[in-house]
């Protein structure tokens, strides 16, 4: 018996009858995986959200301080929202000349305003103390 190839101008390559299906089943065992890999991406970034929230209103909240307003207030008032106001902590001090606050937020589980991690952010922001 001899074998000849042939060249087929279109169409799909024949294949053995038991290996119908066999894509749908590998997509359907990898859908889990994938859609594990897209929660912690997306848990990454909402931490990283956290710090740029947290940077933001420690920095909103020196400049209040410096000038002789509620930085608590300040802080609270450049969060986005009551879920992250919630777990907000607010901490000034002076440094000579120099007013320092530190922003602490607690971190949210995939969604902020329904669960947090068991640890928190911080943001340190300075501004120059005005006299007037």
């Amino acid at each position: 018996m001899t074998l000849t190839w042939r060249w087929r101008a279109a169409g799909p390559l024949p294949r053995p009858a038991g290996d119908r299906g066999q894509v749908s089943v590998e997509l359907l065992g990898i859908t889990p995986l994938i859609l594990a890999v897209l929660v912690v991406v997306w848990q990454f970034v909402v931490i990283g959200y956290g710090f740029v929230l947290a940077g933001n209103a420690a920095d909103q909240a020196a400049r209040a301080a410096a000038v002789g307003h509620d930085a608590g207030a300040a802080a609270r008032a450049d969060l986005p929202s009551a879920a992250w106001v919630s777990g907000a902590s607010v901490a000034v001090g002076t440094d000579g000349d120099v007013v320092t606050a530190r922003v602490s937020l607690r971190v949210p589980l995939l969604v902020p305003g329904l669960l947090s991690l068991p640890f928190t952010v911080t943001g340190d922001g300075g501004a120059a103390k005005e006299t007037p």
